[in-house]
C-alpha cells in the first residue's frame, strides 16, 4: 500500500468518525431544546417576560429553565451558544461526500443505464443540487406561505418529493439516497448558520445597545428550527441507507424516500405532542408502521421476487459462481482490488477465495441478485441476466461452497 492511500484511508476513518461524533451533538441538541421548548410550564410566580419553566433531575442534581418569550431584561455575562455541532457536522459530512462519492464518482455516483454521466458532470449536479435545494426552501419560507406552517409543509414535502424522484433519475440509488440527505442537511445547517444564529446575533446586540430586541427575530429562528427537527430522522436514514441495497436498489427508491419522509415525520409528531403535554398522538405510529410495511413490499417489486422467479431449477455448481465472482467482482472485492484509487475492499469484503464467497453468500445475493445494485456505475463489469440467474439458484440451493 502506497503512503498516499494509507493518508486516504485513515483520513476517510477520522472524518467519519469526527461526523458521527458532532452529528451525535447536534441532534442531541437538537432533540433536547425542542424537547424543553415544548415541555415549558407558564406559572403565576414567573418573572415578567418568562413564557414557561421546567424542572428536571439528571446526573444526580435538580435542573430549573425558564425561558424568555424574547430576551431578558440584560445580558448575561456567560451565554452559552449552540452552533459548531451543526457546522462541524456539515464540513465533516460533506468531507465524507467529497472522499466516498467524488473521488469514487464511476462507482458510488454515476449509474450509466440511468443518466451517462461524466464524474465532473456528476459533482457539478450534486453541488448545484445542495444550493438551489436550500435556495427554494429558504425562498418559500420567506414568501407569504411561511406565514402558514401546514400548508409551508405540504409544499416542502412536495418539493422533496419530487426531489427524490428527479435524483434518482440523475443519479444511481445509492448516489440518489445520499444526495438527498445531503441536500436537506444543507437546509438544515444552512438555516443555522444563516437564520438562528444570525437572528440571535441581533438579539443580543439590542440588549448590549440597551434596546428592546424585535420579537420576530426569536418567531423565526424558532420556526427554522422546528423545520430542522422534522427533518432529522429521514436525514439520518438517507445517510446510512448506503449500506443496505434493499432501501436504494428498488426501481420505486424515490417512492421509498418518500415513505421514510412521512415516517421520520410522524415519529417526530408523536414526540413533540407529547412533550408539549398534549394528547399522545397514536395514530402516528400506525402510519409509520404501514409506509415501513410498503418499504418493505417496494424494496422487492420488480428486483427480488422477478429474480427468483427467473431463477433456473438445474444445479449449480460453485465452480461456475466462483468464476463469475472472481471475474466480476474482485477487482474490487480483493485483497488487493485493482481498481484505481481502492486501497481495501469496499467494506473490508474480498471475495477473491472460495471461502470468502461463502461466508458473503447472503451479500453476494443481496447486491448482485435481489437488487442489482452490484457491479455499481450501471454494471461496469457487464455482469449479465443469465450470471445474475445462476447466483441466484446457488444462493436458493443453499449456497454450497463445493
Amino acid at each position: 500500500m502506497t503512503p498516499l492511500l494509507l493518508l486516504h484511508e485513515w483520513s476517510d476513518l477520522l472524518i467519519r468518525w469526527v461526523h458521527v461524533i458532532a452529528g451525535i451533538a447536534w441532534i442531541g441538541s437538537s432533540f433536547y431544546f425542542i424537547h424543553l421548548d415544548l415541555s415549558l410550564i407558564k406559572r403565576d410566580h414567573l418573572p415578567q417576560g418568562v413564557s414557561g419553566e421546567a424542572w428536571q433531575v439528571h446526573g444526580g442534581g435538580f435542573y430549573h429553565m425558564q425561558k424568555y418569550v424574547v430576551a431578558p431584561d440584560r445580558m448575561p455575562k456567560e451565554l452559552t451558544w449552540f452552533k459548531w455541532e451543526a457546522y462541524m457536522t456539515f464540513l465533516t459530512g460533506f468531507a465524507m461526500l467529497v472522499v466516498h462519492y467524488y473521488a469514487n464518482a464511476d462507482l458510488y455516483l454515476i449509474d450509466r443505464t440511468v443518466l451517462a454521466l461524466e464524474p465532473w458532470q456528476a459533482i457539478s449536479i450534486s453541488i448545484g443540487v445542495m444550493v438551489l435545494g436550500w435556495a427554494f426552501y429558504d425562498t418559500l419560507c420567506k414568501s407569504k406561505l411561511g406565514n402558514n406552517d401546514v400548508a409551508l409543509a405540504a409544499v416542502g414535502f412536495v418539493f422533496l418529493v419530487a426531489m427524490a424522484y428527479g435524483l434518482t433519475h440523475v443519479f444511481s440509488g445509492r448516489g440518489a439516497f445520499v444526495q438527498l440527505g445531503a441536500v436537506i442537511g444543507t437546509i438544515m445547517v444552512a438555516n443555522v448558520a444563516m437564520n438562528i444564529i444570525p437572528n440571535q446575533r441581533k438579539t443580543v446586540a439590542a440588549l448590549i445597545a440597551g434596546q428592546a430586541p424585535n420579537p420576530a427575530y426569536g418567531k423565526t429562528a424558532k420556526s427554522r428550527s422546528l423545520h430542522n427537527n422534522y427533518l432529522t430522522l429521514p436525514v439520518i436514514f438517507m445517510m446510512i441507507s448506503n449500506h443496505y441495497p434493499l432501501a436504494f436498489g428498488s426501481k420505486y427508491n424515490w417512492v421509498i424516500a418518500t415513505l421514510t419522509l412521512i415516517i421520520g415525520g410522524v415519529i417526530r409528531h408523536f414526540y413533540n405532542e407529547r412533550h408539549a403535554h398534549r394528547a399522545s398522538p397514536w395514530w402516528t405510529w400506525i402510519v409509520a408502521a404501514i409506509a415501513f410495511i410498503g418499504i418493505i413490499l417496494l424494496s422487492g417489486v420488480g428486483t427480488l421476487w422477478a429474480s427468483a422467479a427467473a431463477t433456473p431449477a438445474a444445479p449449480v455448481t460453485f465452480a461456475q459462481v466462483e468464476q463469475i465472482v472472481v471475474s466480476r467482482c474482485s477487482m474490487c472485492h480483493a485483497q488487493e482490488p485493482v481498481w484505481e484509487g481502492l486501497a481495501v475492499a469496499p467494506k473490508g469484503v474480498a471475495l477473491d477465495t472460495p471461502q470468502s464467497i461463502k461466508a458473503h453468500a447472503t451479500q453476494i445475493y443481496l447486491q448482485a441478485v435481489a437488487t442489482n445494485s452490484m457491479p455499481p456505475g450501471g454494471n461496469l463489469t457487464e455482469i449479465s441476466v443469465d450470471e445474475r440467474q445462476v447466483l441466484a439458484a446457488w444462493f436458493d440451493q443453499g449456497a454450497k461452497a463445493q
